[in-house]
């Protein structure tokens, strides 16, 4: 199957401007690939310029506007050799699931539609899909690989409308984008000259790349990081039994995405990205917290509040054996992640 050779290529990165785009332009520049980095206005590529500054006129940014829209991504595919979408159109605050997920199966298959109109010298295609897409939440242990899909979130948008809940809205978005990738991909195959690999990750953590104004512009993930970590508030309210399912490190995931460019096993296939599953509690630990916190210089200024007792409940089993037998995916450790991003909330007087 068609994969990336040569570091010398062009490789176009949608989203390149945010928390997981930022990681994979520095990750694919630092390969030694030139990167287009499409994002939505030229001002959101000047942060990306500078904090890549050494590797000069190999870093372009090519402002495409309003993603969802026909066309959009026309021009930015224009001799490239591979693709990364990283670029998601969907808002979680949304209330009509019908809007979030028109929008994000137009901004999907809209790029597909793109190369095909104009994307001669593609050779692979990676997705940035979610593992909403596979599963949301469960009240019992489950073990999930590739072959689930979340269709209980598309069924609550389905029966309940603006009254679903508001993660069923954004699962049923994400995971209808990803159908519609695969459809189309299913459909052309035959006569295209480019395969596709989408990757699914969890929720990402890690320091942040991208430009951040304080801690209110923070990602969703990244967010949710330092409320539970600094601020002792937890998604989804108990710490003992959310999120009960994986992560993965930023700087993995952007690993993850330039390996499925160079990797032609990749090519055709679905694959989870996660590390193991984890509750917040697993992240509030005292020792652990205070640990990490006393091996940076400066220590953080902040009180680390200790964790709650009680039993933790993990009830999502994540098979990841594709990703290791295909990517050979080496992931962080959660110290790990979480001294480093400790470091960055010093560095940024946070």
């Amino acid at each position: 199957m068609p994969a990336l050779t040569d570091t010398n290529a062009t490789i176009l990165v949608t989203g390149g401007s945010g928390f997981l785009g930022a990681w994979i332009v520095a990750k694919l520049l630092q390969r030694g690939y030139s990167v287009r980095a499409a994002v939505r206005t030229e001002a959101k590529g000047r942060h990306l310029l500078n904090v890549n500054e050494r590797h000069g006129a190999r870093l372009q940014i090519f402002a495409v506007g309003d993603i969802s829209k026909s066309g959009a991504f026309d021009e930015a595919v224009r001799g490239v050799d591979g693709i990364v979408a990283a670029a998601s159109p969907a808002a979680l605050e949304a209330e009509e699931p019908k809007e979030l997920i028109e929008t994000a199966v137009n901004g999907a298959t809209g790029m597909l539609k793109s190369v095909l109109k104009n994307g001669s010298s593609v050779k692979r295609i990676v997705f940035t899909s979610s593992f909403t897409t596979v599963l949301s939440y469960v009240d019992r242990p489950v073990t999930v690989d590739e072959d689930w899909w979340n269709d209980g979130c598309i069924r609550d948008c389905e029966v309940n409308g603006r009254k679903a809940q508001q993660m069923s809205k954004y699962a049923a978005s994400k995971t209808l984008a990803e159908k519609a990738i695969w459809a189309f991909y299913e459909e052309h195959k035959a006569r295209v000259n480019w395969d596709i690999t989408v990757l699914n990750p969890p929720l990402i953590f890690g320091p942040v790349l991208h430009e951040v104004t304080g801690v209110d512009s923070l990602n969703s993930s990244s967010k949710y990081l330092y409320e539970a970590l600094v601020e002792g508030k937890f998604l989804g309210g108990n710490p003992l039994t959310f999120p009960g399912r994986g992560w993965i490190d930023v700087r993995d995931a952007a690993d993850a995405h330039v390996k499925s460019l160079e990797t032609p096993a990749a090519g055709g296939e679905r694959i989870i990205i996660s590390t193991e599953a984890f509750v917040w509690q697993d992240l509030r630990t005292s020792d652990f917290l205070l640990d990490a916190a006393n091996s940076l210089s400066p220590k953080p200024y902040h009180t680390v509040a200790k964790g709650i007792s009680g039993e933790r409940v993990r009830n999502i089993t994540m098979d990841t054996r594709k990703a290791r037998r295909i990517l050979g995916l080496q992931y962080r450790t959660v110290e790990e992640m979480v001294k480093d991003t400790f470091a960055d909330y010093v560095r940024r007087g946070w």
